[in-house]
């Protein structure tokens, strides 16, 4: 595997892992509609939760999760959309981003919540 792989494979364990800590259920990671993906897919007790993860080394010059672009947030929305279907799920949903910072032998994680919402555009 890639390095890079590795480390995003690290960063979504850290992500989960943290998101358990905080009292959050993971219901599935990798979740695939057609071509689309979501990281992670979460609940607590208000919402289900669509986390997409961006982990860098050091200190990124960019922001993590400024990498979630339009059309990556697009993407993301139009998998939702499908799982919420898929799922007959009326909960209200939350779109996140976790950005998992690797400085050293340690890790930096900054949750945001409602990072971005569904549009129609």
């Amino acid at each position: 595997m890639a390095e890079s792989h590795n480390l995003g494979q690290k960063g979504e364990d850290i992500a989960a892992e943290h998101l358990k800590k905080a009292g959050y259920k993971i219901l599935f990671r990798n979740w695939k509609w057609g071509k689309h993906e979501i990281d992670i897919i979460s609940e607590n007790k208000d919402f289900i939760v669509f986390v997409e993860v961006k982990t860098r080394k050091d200190d990124p010059l960019v922001p993590p999760a400024s990498a979630v672009i339009p059309e990556k947030q697009k993407s993301i929305i139009y998998a939702a959309d499908g799982y919420l279907k898929r799922y007959n799920i009326s909960k209200e949903s939350r779109f996140d981003v976790i950005a998992v910072i690797k400085k050293g032998e340690s890790y930096q994680i900054d949750h945001i919540e409602d990072a971005f919402y569904p549009t129609l555009r």
